[in-house]
C-alpha cells in the first residue's frame, strides 16, 4: 500500500484547541529576548554587527521550526498509525465474538448429546463387568467350594495349606475389585470369617506351645510361619495388617500364665507352701523347654527364652498381689512366701541356676514382692507370731501355776536344785521364732527379735502376778500349799535360769540396750520371789522376837536358840537354789534376822536397872552375834557380807562403863553405820536407863557435830529400815529432827 493510500485511508484530525500556557510562553520568551538585545546592543559600537545578529537569529529560528515541524510530523504518523491499528484490532474482536457465540451453540448442542448418551455409557461398563465375570466366572463358581476346603483344612489343623487357600481367594478377590469398580461379590462373603477363624487357629496353637513343642512341633511351626508369611504379605501390599503375629506372641504369654497361674490354680489358705514348690519345679522345667524346644520352632527375633522367663515372672507377680489382695495369709504361709520371694525364686534351684541361659534373668525387672508387700506381710508374720507367743507363754505359765498346789515337792535335776522344763519351753519358744526369721530378713528378724523381747517382759509380769495371788492366796487360806516355800524356790530358780539364758536371744547386730526392759523385768521378779520367800521366814519368826528384849532373854538363850532352829530349817531349803540367787537369799534372810532384832530392841520394852543388866544385855548380844554369825556360816553365807556385827557395836554403846563418853562412842557408831538416827540413839540410850538429859543430849550433839561418814557403796541399809519410837521432848535436840516431829505445847 503507497502513502497515498494510506493517507487516504487515515482519518483527518480536526484542530485541536491552543494551549493555554502559549500566551504566557511567548510573552516570556519576548522578555526573554528584549532582555538578550538590551544586553548586547547597550553599547553604540554593537550596533554596528546589528546585521550578524539578525540573520545569526534568522536562521536559528528556521532550524529551530523545521525541527518542531519534523516532530510534530513524526508524532502525527505515528498517532495515524495508532488509529489505523486500533479499527483493525476492534474488527477483529467483532470476528472472534461472532465466532465465540458460534462456538458457545455448537457445544449447548453437544452437552444435550452427551445426555443422550449417558445410558449406552452405562451399558459399556455393564458390558465389561459381565465381560470379565464371563471370563472369571468358572473361578467365582468354585469359590464356595473353596471356602469349604479351607475350612476344612483349619478344622483339621493343617494351618499352611488352609493359609495358602486363603490367599487364593482373597487375590481373585483383588482382582475383581478393579473391573467391578470395588464392587463386593456376595460369593466373597465367607472370606472375613473365614480369615478370622485361621487366625484363631493360629492364636490357638501359640496358646498351647509348650504342649505342642513336645507333642506336635510341626502344628507349631505351621502356626508360626502363617503369622509371619501373613505379616510381610500385608506389609508388601501396604494393607491393614491382620496382627496374626502380635496374636501370636500374646497368646504364648496368656498361654503360660493360663497354664501356670490361672484363677482356678490359685493356693487355697494352708496350701502355699505346697504351691510355691510346684512353682518352683515347674517353672526351671518350663524354661528348658522352652530353650530346648518351643526356641528351635521360631524366628529368632521372638526372643522365646526371654519371652517366656519374663511372661512368667509377670504372671507370677500378678498372681502373688491377688494372693496378698486376697483373704489374709497365716503366719506360716506369709513366712513361707517371703523366704520363697526373697530366696528361693533368684536362688539357683530357679531362676539363678546355671543351666538357664542369660536371655532368662529376670534379675533386672520388678521384684515379685514391692516394698509395701513386704511390709504387709511381715506385720502379718509378727502379728500372728505374736499371737501365737502369747498363747504358747501362757499355756506354759498355766501349766506352772497349776503345779505349785501339788502335794509333791517341785522335782529337781540330776544337781538336785529345783528345776521346771517352763524356762526351758519359755527361751525355746522365743528363740525359735527369732532364729527362724533369720533366713527371710535381717528387718524381720529384728521386728520379731523386739517381740519376743516384748513377749517375754509381759510373760515375766504375768508370772510375777502369779505368784502374788499364789502368795494371797495361800496366807489368806483360801488356797493353802502343801509346799509354799519349795515352789518359791523352785521359781527363783527359773529366774535365774531366764537371766542366765536370754541373752542367747539377742542376734547379732542387734542394739545393746534392747534387752534392758527385760533384765528389769527380771531383776524386779527375783526380788519379789525373794520377799515373798523371806515374808514366809519372818511369819515364823515374828512371835518369837515379839518376846525379845526381856528378863527371860537376859537368863537364857533359849529364845534366840528358836529363832536360829527355825531359821536354820527354812534355810535348808536355800540349798536347792542355784547361786548366785542362794547367796543372795542367805544375805537377805540374815539381815532380815538381824533388822528384826534391831526392831526387838528399839520398842524399849527393857530398861537396864544398873550396870549388872547392862552387863548382862552387852552380853547377850556378844552371844546372839556369834550364834547368828556361825548359823549363817554353817549355811554357807560369807562372813564379809553378814550384818550380825552391828549387835557388836550396840554392845559397846551399852556395855560403856563411863557415860560422859557416849559422845565418842555414839559418833564411831555413826560411822560404821551412817543411816543410824536420833530416833535410835534415844531408844539404845534408854535401854541403858542410867543417861541423864545433859548426857543425851551431849551423845546427841555428838551425833551431829561428828565428821560426816565416809561414803561406800556397799554398805548396806540397816537402821533405816528399823522404826524407833519418837522419843520425848525432853530427850531431843532444839534443832534435831525429832524435835521436829513433836507438836509444841
Amino acid at each position: 500500500m503507497d502513502s497515498a493510500t494510506k493517507d487516504e485511508m487515515q482519518p483527518s484530525l480536526p484542530p485541536g484547541p491552543e494551549w493555554p500556557e502559549q500566551e504566557r510562553a511567548e510573552q516570556l520568551a519576548r522578555g526573554a529576548a528584549l532582555k538578550w538585545a538590551s544586553g548586547i546592543f547597550y553599547r553604540p559600537e554593537q550596533l554596528a554587527r546589528l546585521g550578524q545578529y539578525r540573520s545569526r537569529e534568522v536562521q536559528r529560528t528556521c532550524s529551530l521550526e523545521a525541527r518542531i515541524k519534523s516532530v510534530v510530523q513524526s508524532y502525527l504518523e505515528g498517532v495515524k498509525t495508532g488509529v489505523w491499528q486500533l479499527a483493525q484490532a476492534s474488527e477483529a474482536v467483532q470476528g472472534a465474538r461472532e465466532a465465540l457465540g458460534q462456538a458457545h451453540g455448537l457445544l449447548q448442542g453437544m452437552a444435550e448429546t452427551t445426555q443422550t448418551l449417558k445410558p449406552l455409557r452405562e451399558q459399556v461398563a455393564q458390558h465389561k463387568q459381565l465381560q470379565v465375570l464371563s471370563q472369571l466366572l468358572p473361578r467365582l463358581w468354585a469359590v464356595p467350594a473353596a471356602v469349604a476346603h479351607t475350612q476344612t483344612l483349619i478344622d483339621a489343623q493343617r494351618l499352611l495349606e488352609a493359609y495358602v487357600c486363603l490367599r487364593e481367594l482373597e487375590q481373585l478377590q483383588e482382582e475383581t475389585w478393579a473391573p467391578l469398580e470395588g464392587l463386593e461379590l456376595p460369593v466373597f462373603e465367607g472370606l472375613g470369617p473365614l480369615a478370622e477363624a485361621l487366625g484363631r487357629a493360629v492364636e490357638t496353637a501359640a496358646g498351647a506351645a509348650g504342649q505342642l513343642a513336645r507333642e506336635d512341633p510341626a502344628l507349631l511351626v505351621a502356626a508360626v510361619r502363617v503369622a509371619e508369611v501373613d505379616a510381610g504379605y500385608m506389609a508388601s501390599l501396604e494393607l491393614a495388617p491382620r496382627d496374626w503375629r502380635q496374636r501370636c506372641l500374646q497368646a504364648l504369654q496368656e498361654g503360660l500364665e493360663r497354664t501356670h497361674f490361672g484363677t482356678p490354680l490359685l493356693p487355697e489358705p494352708g496350701a502355699l507352701a505346697g504351691w510355691l514348690e510346684a512353682l518352683r519345679v515347674a517353672l526351671p522345667a518350663e524354661l528348658a523347654i522352652a530353650e530346648a524346644l518351643v526356641a528351635p520352632c521360631c524366628p529368632p527375633h521372638y526372643k522365646v527364652v526371654q519371652l517366656w522367663a519374663h511372661t512368667l515372672h509377670s504372671g507370677l507377680r500378678r498372681c502373688l498381689q491377688q494372693l496378698l489382695e486376697g483373704p489374709g495369709l497365716g503366719a506360716a504361709d506369709a513366712f513361707t512366701l517371703l523366704h520363697w520371694a526373697l530366696h528361693v525364686y533368684l536362688g539357683p534351684e530357679m531362676m539363678g541356676s546355671l543351666e538357664l541361659g542369660p536371655e532368662a534373668d529376670v534379675s533386672q525387672l520388678e521384684p515379685l514382692l514391692t516394698l509395701e508387700n513386704i511390709e504387709q506381710l511381715e506385720a502379718t508374720f509378727v502379728a500372728q507370731t505374736q499371737a501365737n507367743v502369747t498363747q504358747w507363754l501362757q499355756r506354759a505359765l498355766d501349766g506352772e501355776v497349776a503345779e505349785w498346789n501339788r502335794e509333791q515337792k517341785p522335782g529337781t535335776d540330776s544337781s538336785g536344785f529345783y528345776h521346771s522344763p517352763m524356762p526351758a519351753i519359755v527361751l525355746q519358744i522365743l528363740e525359735e521364732n527369732i532364729r527362724v526369721t533369720s533366713l527371710v530378713s535381717e528387718s524381720l528378724q529384728q521386728r520379731v527379735h523386739g517381740m519376743a523381747l516384748s513377749e517375754l517382759a509381759t510373760f515375766l509380769r504375768s508370772f510375777s502376778d502369779a505368784l502374788i495371788r499364789f502368795s494371797r492366796d495361800h496366807i489368806s487360806g483360801e488356797a493353802t500349799a502343801p509346799h509354799y516355800v519349795p515352789y518359791l524356790l523352785a521359781t527363783l530358780n527359773h529366774q535365774s535360769a531366764l537371766s542366765s539364758s536370754v541373752s542367747g536371744l539377742q542376734p547379732e547386730g542387734a542394739a545393746s540396750g534392747a534387752l534392758a526392759p527385760v533384765g528389769t523385768a527380771l531383776d524386779e521378779l527375783q526380788r519379789r520371789i525373794c520377799r515373798l520367800a523371806l515374808e514366809a521366814l519372818l511369819a515364823e519368826l515374828q512371835p518369837l522376837f515379839a518376846a525379845l528384849p526381856s528378863r527371860r532373854w537376859l537368863s537364857s538363850p533359849e529364845l534366840l536358840d528358836d529363832v536360829c532352829e527355825r531359821t536354820a530349817r527354812f534355810c535348808q531349803e536355800f540349798r536347792r537354789v542355784r547361786n548366785p540367787e542362794a547367796q543372795l537369799l542367805l544375805a537377805e534372810a540374815e539381815r532380815m534376822v538381824v533388822l528384826q532384832y534391831l526392831r526387838a530392841l528399839m520398842q524399849g520394852r527393857l530398861v537396864c536397872r544398873g550396870a549388872h543388866e547392862r552387863t548382862q544385855v552387852a552380853e547377850r548380844l556378844q552371844h546372839d552375834a556369834a550364834q547368828l554369825r556361825e548359823l549363817f556360816l554353817g549355811l554357807g553365807l560369807e562372813e564379809s557380807v553378814q550384818c550380825a556385827p552391828v549387835l557388836l557395836a550396840l554392845r559397846d554403846l551399852l556395855n560403856l562403863r563411863d557415860p560422859m563418853l557416849l559422845g565418842l562412842e555414839v559418833a564411831g557408831l555413826r560411822q560404821k553405820f551412817p543411816d543410824v538416827s536420833e530416833d535410835h540413839i534415844s531408844a539404845l540410850l534408854d535401854l541403858r536407863g542410867d543417861v541423864s538429859r545433859e548426857q543425851r543430849l551431849a551423845a546427841l550433839s555428838s551425833l551431829q557435830a561428828g565428821p560426816q561418814p565416809s561414803p561406800s557403796a556397799g554398805r548396806r541399809a540397816l537402821f533405816s529400815l528399823v522404826p524407833a519410837p519418837t522419843p520425848a521432848l525432853s530427850s531431843c535436840l532444839p534443832s534435831g529432827p525429832c524435835a521436829a516431829r513433836l507438836p509444841s505445847g
